[in-house]
């Protein structure tokens, strides 16, 4: 009582101080109601926790409880929230309240009022919701706590060691007495009037079961072969897709065919409590079965289909057999479950009668470790096939260690008492491991079936869509395995509910729900530009008389643009709250500015080459002494393809600062320079006509201006000239000097003008010196036959435009 008043004040108190007038603080009559209810579950709850004297039941039941209020009350939470937020902007439109003698219009006044009290009356239910849910989610903490500690100490708890023989008989003496007592029921039940009168009046429907269930267990396999060799005739024959549902179909029906089997006894109604409570039990033991049968059978088509290359035929028949024993063992272990809780047997009897199931499930697992693969011949053509192979032989030897671990702890623990330890290391070790086998199954099953629709066949196993289901899948068995090894529903569920409710990241709620959404509407805005981006480069520019580089940074800049605007977009409806990151975001922008300075200035740099555009994609460019075609202008980098096919990554900050060529920038137009020498003696107006011939009769060469030649000097061997024209493109210029070299050459043959080359007289000082040695008379060496002239045209290089005196454009 004293908790519960003192609980009321302090709500009083915060509702008066933040509403400031008794009368906006009212909750309606059915919250309050409502909130009572939650302050009674609440105070008992707590006392709960403190006697600590609940059953498991009891507990879970009232945290049942707690969790519907809590539901309640996060929902309650973020109600009203754009109402509250309108009121607000409201109350901000009307400026400040005045303060100490000053006062404002009375209309003023009055809406300001008439806005706190709205305000205030949507804050007061938020406040108390807040309240409670911070109280339910302490007290389910606290429950799920001491249910952990519980669960703990059972787990740790050491019990009678089977080994001890003064518990053997008293044990047998447990087994006899539950089964006469199970045959005792099921008789004294047929002799009774209630039983007779059931067999007569539902014998008919009751042999309409048996006779169904009798159908399916015996025709089941042949009609899921035909269902089979029908589903063939679809398509996808060698796929491997209708071999797998032709096995599902072989368990479903005999499975069904058993479940009629019990409706069919249970109708009877000659089962008493306990053949009752273990005749329901059957369906599921039957499954268990049916289901580790399968995973045999589909261990041993797949090895089958792979030529028993990983594991021989023996090997998998063994392993088979090793799993029928596992399913039969599990159930034996159901059976000792149930025997405990229907006869409520000692602690003695439950670990004599547990231990050999023990002991049996981990020999087992150690056998099941001895079943290696086969050593195969590595392919050298098949790299990716030997890479996955040796992942995954990692993880069978890990599972293999685990295996053996297991098989050794679990009986020792059972043999020092630890009952409760064993069963709950060796049964989760079984079923993980069967688990895991249906995973790799399931996945093989879903990438045939992409292979089969896609067209790609046995080439999907590799593709990124088998990766993507198989690491789906591995998400989806962890709560699986979660419960396996110990974990409760409840935990799962507050996992769950945590995970929905979001995680704060500096001040910024995260959860499933938005963050969901700002994938989905960044992934929309993205789309929607590289559409855009589409268009504008296949559709709108190409009409335009805008020059390729131009085209170019009005694409990339669109890109940037649109992300930036989707990204902005998603957040702003996602709900994300960023104005809490506000100063964190300032003190790291420092060391962002040290530490990526050089990131940020080449990104700076990349959007000035968009903007400005110096440079564009195409342009012939020569920065820093490499020279070639600029081919990509990302935002940190730009591409430049050189003259040797070989690509240079040049950061933008170093076109920006740096000095940089522009051989091509708004036109192509250049000029080229051909120089030639002729011998002394030639006339120079015949050869200064002929070389002009040449240079106007080129169809690159411009008319306007004409080109010129000019008589350079005396050379120390020849009289220089040099051809000097503009080209309408001058990518074309060592083509051109070709083409011109190859024509001075014909007209100077024509016209008899000499070309001369280099000759030097050698003096010798003392050549009676040289007249001491015999001389050796040299071998004549074969001659060398001349090189035919490729007709392949010329590449350009930064050698050939290095010649001359660097003013060829």
């Amino acid at each position: 009582m004293l908790r519960r008043v003192r609980l009321f004040l302090t709500l009083v108190a915060v509702c008066f101080a933040i509403v400031c007038g008794p009368a906006a603080a009212q909750l309606t009559d059915r919250q309050s109601e409502y909130y009572q209810g939650w302050v009674k579950t609440a105070d008992r709850a707590e006392t709960v926790i403190e006697a600590d004297r609940a059953s498991n039941a009891s507990l879970e039941n009232l945290r049942s409880e707690i969790n519907g209020y809590r539901d309640d009350f996060n929902r309650a939470r973020g109600a009203n929230t754009e109402r509250i937020q309108t009121l607000e902007n409201q109350i901000k439109a009307l400026g400040a309240a005045p303060e100490g003698d000053a006062t404002e219009p009375e209309d003023i006044a009055t809406l300001r009022k008439h806005l706190n009290e709205q305000l205030n009356s949507l804050r007061v239910p938020q406040i108390i919701s807040e309240e409670a849910f911070s109280r339910a989610n302490g007290l389910i903490s606290e429950i799920d706590k001491l249910l952990r500690d519980r669960q703990a100490k059972e787990l740790l708890e050491r019990g009678p060691s089977p080994l001890n023989p003064s518990y053997w008989r008293p044990a047998w003496v447990d087994v006899n007495e539950a089964a006469q007592a199970l045959f005792n029921e099921a008789r004294r039940n047929l002799k009774t009037d209630v039983v007779h009168e059931r067999l007569r009046s539902r014998g008919l429907g009751i042999l309409a079961l048996v006779f169904v269930a009798g159908v399916l267990l015996f025709y089941g396999k042949r009609w899921s072969e035909a269902a089979g060799a029908r589903l063939r005739a679809l398509g996808g024959q060698g796929s491997g897709v209708w071999t797998f549902l032709t096995s599902l179909l072989r368990i479903i029906l005999p499975w069904f065919g058993v479940w009629l089997l019990v409706q069919a006894v249970v109708m009877t109604g000659v089962l008493g409590l306990r053949g009752t409570l273990l005749m329901e039990n059957v369906p599921y033991w039957a499954a268990i079965i049916l289901y580790y049968d399968w995973i045999g059978r589909q261990v041993y088509v797949l090895q089958a289909a792979q030529g028993f290359k990983k594991l021989s035929r023996q090997k998998v028949t063994e392993l088979r057999v090793y799993l029928d024993f596992l399913a039969g063992l599990l159930i034996l272990h159901e059976l000792v479950n149930l025997f405990d809780q229907i006869e409520n047997i000692s602690d003695a009897t439950r670990a004599v009668v547990a231990f050999p199931v023990i002991v049996a499930t981990a020999l087992i697992l150690l056998r099941v470790r001895r079943v290696r693969s086969v050593d195969v011949p590595v392919d050298a053509g098949e790299p990716s096939e030997t890479a996955r192979a040796a992942g995954f032989s990692q993880l069978v030897e890990f599972i293999r260690r685990a295996l053996f671990f297991l098989g050794i702890a679990s009986p020792i623990l059972a043999m020092l008492g630890y009952t409760n330890a064993a069963e709950a290391i060796v049964f989760p070790a079984v079923r993980s491991l069967v688990l895991i086998a249906a995973l790799v199954i399931v996945q093989r099953f879903l990438t045939s079936v992409y292979g089969w629709l896609g067209g790609q066949g046995d080439k999907a196993k590799d593709s990124l869509f088998s990766v993507l289901i198989g690491f789906a899948m591995a998400i989806l068995a962890m709560p699986v395995l979660a419960l396996y090894w110990g974990a409760r529903q409840t935990d799962l569920q507050e996992v769950w509910s945590r995970l929905l409710q979001g995680f704060d990241i500096g001040g910024v709620t995260i959860s499933p729900s938005n963050f969901f959404t700002f994938l989905v509407i960044f992934a929309f805005g993205y789309g929607l530009t590289r559409m855009l981006q589409s268009g504008l480069r296949n559709s709108l520019l190409p009409k335009t008389n805008i020059d390729p580089g131009g085209q170019n940074a009005i694409v990339s800049g669109t890109g940037y643009v649109g992300i930036f605007l989707a990204a902005l977009v998603a957040i702003t409806i996602a709900g994300f709250n960023l104005s809490s990151l506000a100063i964190v975001a300032g003190a790291l922008s420092v060391g962002i500015g040290f530490g990526l300075q050089t990131i940020v200035s080449n990104f700076v740099s990349g959007i000035i080459l968009l903007v400005e555009r110096p440079i564009s994609k195409g342009d012939w460019i020569d920065v820093n002494g490499m020279m070639g075609y600029v081919r990509d202008i990302s935002v940190r980098s730009t591409r430049i393809e050189t003259f040797d096919r070989t690509d240079v990554i040049v950061p933008n900050s170093d076109l920006i600062s740096g000095v940089v060529t522009n051989y091509t920038r708004g036109n192509t137009i250049g000029r080229v320079i051909v120089p030639v020498g002729v011998a002394y003696g030639t006339d120079t107006r015949m050869v200064e006509k002929i070389l002009g011939e040449i240079a106007n009769s080129h169809p690159m060469v411009l008319a306007n201006p004409a080109p010129s030649v000019v008589f350079q000097g005396f050379g120390a061997d020849s009289l220089d000239f040099e051809i000097r024209a503009i080209l309408r493109d001058v990518n074309w210029v060592l083509s051109v000097k070709s083409d011109m070299n190859h024509e001075i050459n014909r007209r100077f043959v024509d016209e008899g003008i000499e070309i001369p080359f280099a000759q030097r007289d050698l003096w010798l000082r003392n050549p009676e010196t040289l007249q001491g040695g015999a001389a050796q008379p040299a071998k004549e060496s074969d001659e060398t036959p001349a090189v035919k002239p490729s007709s392949a045209p010329v590449e350009m290089t930064e050698t050939d435009l290095a010649d001359g005196d660097g003013d060829e454009i």
